[in-house]
């Protein structure tokens, strides 16, 4: 068994306000993803100005928000955001959902395509790739806050997590970290190095995604409130397989009509 290393989730503070891992991890997530939208945007030959990237960015930023809390009230605690409806906007209480906040991120992304005129599955396939970095340093941040452990487990890298009872756990938020993050990022890097067709890069982190979550939820605490369906598939199984299917749908799609590099 490893000991849980009990990391404090605050850097420092100043006063009444409290600079906080997690939050740090979002902003390295974004200052990143700027970063590689900038660099794949040139590699790609899309029509991308650092000023434009930067107003994408804005308008993906309140998707994620906006749809990651909307999603966690509809997907994982409706009854209670149904008698406490203005609970819902308390989102520095936690609570947020990432397939929420993909459909977040789906919708603005759409529309400031729509505003600006930029290929919409070639920017996908951009903004996909950047989200990677985010999507593991968000879960490394999770790891931190001692938030969202795995199941309980005999293998010897197990840790007891703070308030998860005594019990030694999977650290399912460095499997997803990982997996999701720097598996994903690496294959869906080779697919612009390999200059495959427009809109691949896209559906294979749909699918890529839905797949990883789907395997790496076997080992993670389903959520308490809801436990798991026919007691064996939780909530994120159950969101994550639209993923793989409409992700390979559209890889297959993309190939056969042979869309544009």
């Amino acid at each position: 068994m490893l000991s849980y290393p009990h990391i404090d989730p605050v850097i420092f503070r100043l006063g009444p306000f409290a600079v906080r891992w997690y939050g740090m991890m979002y902003l390295l997530g974004f200052l990143a993803a700027y970063l590689i939208i900038n660099y794949l945007a040139r590699y790609r030959r899309l029509d991308l100005s650092s000023e434009k990237v930067a107003d994408l960015l804005f308008y993906c930023v309140i998707g994620v928000i906006a749809g990651g809390r909307l999603g966690y009230v509809l997907f994982y605690d409706p009854g209670f955001y149904l008698q406490h409806p203005l609970q819902a906007f308390a989102v520095w209480q936690g609570g947020m959902s990432f397939h929420g906040g993909l459909l977040g991120v789906i919708v603005a992304a759409l529309w400031w395509c729509r505003r600006t005129g930029i290929d919409s599955l070639l920017l996908g396939d951009i903004l996909v790739t950047a989200a990677t970095i985010g999507l593991g340093l968000g879960r490394i941040g999770n790891f931190i806050n001692g938030e969202l452990w795995g199941r309980v487990t005999t293998l010897p890298w197990g840790m007891v997590f703070p308030g998860a009872g005594p019990l030694p756990r999977h650290p399912s938020q460095l499997y997803e970290a990982f997996f999701e993050g720097i598996v994903l990022f690496l294959l869906l890097w080779l697919l612009h190095v390999r200059q495959v067709a427009k809109g691949v890069p896209l559906f294979t982190f749909l699918a890529g995604y839905g797949a990883l979550r789907f395997m790496l939820e076997l080992v993670r605490e389903p959520d308490a409130h809801i436990g798991l369906f026919w007691s064996s598939v939780s909530m994120g199984q159950m969101l994550s397989l639209p993923m793989v299917m409409v992700g390979l749908a559209g890889i297959l799609y993309c190939r056969r009509r042979g869309l544009g590099r």
